[in-house]
């Protein structure tokens, strides 16, 4: 059981602070709103009319892990204590137990709060690694949701180490309330297929799925041209952001499981790379984030737009071998 030092440290952090100046903030264009609250997702969720409603097309998340990582990176004191939870505070497997919307540990509370605002048609998405993917994926499944595929982001440059094997992922699960009525556009981000590109197979030339010509849906194990993490020289990287993913990430996700108009979710907004891509892309947008430093730096991002064509990525090979005769 968590103490009771733990506990009163978590209530000091959900404690309703002031009013942050020019928040929340409505970003106008391509005929749809973005609009950014600053505070506690799961003070503003419980609040917000879409929520209530079950307005919501599309949530994806991709929250703190716990993991004492440092997010106040502008010094502003404001940013969330990665480092105060203990593992039943933040992730508590007896939540399953309990009824919708009486979920005590963090992450369930939050979760629980995303799968309330969600339609029957939408979609929830949520980035996690290793350490919590398990307990979440029973929670979700617990909750009534359809696990659509549990992906897997891979990037070649995992943090070293020499005394177990190189995290080299994280995990993407994909859930749906009604897997029939399920928005599914896999069209925008179709790729070239290895038969194709690898060893010229005419008979991905004349395919009878219903997919174009030498294209196939991705594969559930996402890697490739801009699949790298944010890090380094990255024309994508914002500093004083820690663990930004890339825009063809969020691509994928809001191109495949959205359609223009519809209403999309992040309550962790951080650097602001669901936002720029949902924009972009004509999606109605909701974003909550924890420290009014970042949210600022998230709204100029959105503002601005995506560095990558992420809608030029469609056809792309992903191919890991040259091609044979």
């Amino acid at each position: 059981m968590p103490t009771k030092t733990k506990k009163t440290t978590a209530k000091k952090t959900r404690a309703k602070r002031a009013p942050k100046s020019g928040f929340p903030r409505t970003i106008k264009g391509n005929g749809v709103e973005a609009k950014i609250h600053v505070g506690d997702c799961r003070e503003i969720l419980a609040e917000l009319p879409e929520v209530k409603k079950s307005q919501l097309d599309l949530v994806f998340a991709d929250p703190p892990f716990n993991w004492a990582r440092d997010y106040d990176r502008h010094r502003a004191g404001d940013a969330w204590d990665d480092s105060r939870m203990s593992p039943d505070e933040y992730c508590d497997r007896h939540d399953a137990d309990r009824p919708l919307g009486e979920s005590k540990s963090f992450t369930f509370e939050w979760i629980d709060l995303c799968i309330r605002g969600l339609k029957d048609t939408g979609s929830m998405w949520v980035n996690i690694p290793d350490d919590w993917a398990a307990e979440i994926v029973v929670h979700m499944k617990a909750r009534g949701l359809h696990m659509v595929n549990w992906c897997v982001w891979h990037y070649r440059f995992g943090q070293n180490t020499t005394g177990r094997f190189i995290n080299s992922k994280v995990h993407a699960l994909y859930f749906c309330k009604d897997p029939e009525s399920r928005t599914w556009n896999p069209d925008p981000v179709l790729e070239t297929s290895d038969r194709r590109a690898i060893y010229g197979d005419p008979r991905t030339e004349s395919k009878r799925d219903g997919m174009p010509a030498g294209l196939r849906v991705p594969m559930d194990v996402w890697y490739g041209p801009y699949w790298g993490r944010i890090q380094g020289n990255n024309k994508e990287r914002r500093t004083k952001h820690d663990n930004q993913l890339p825009e063809v990430y969020l691509h994928r996700v809001i191109a495949s499981t959205s359609r223009e108009g519809d209403l999309v979710l992040d309550p962790f907004l951080g650097s602001g790379t669901t936002g720029v891509v949902a924009h972009a892309m004509g999606r109605r947008f909701i974003g909550t984030e924890f420290a009014e430093s970042n949210a600022k730096t998230a709204c100029e991002r959105i503002e601005a737009g995506p560095i990558r064509d992420i809608a030029g990525t469609r056809g792309e090979s992903t191919a890991i071998h040259p091609k044979r005769r």
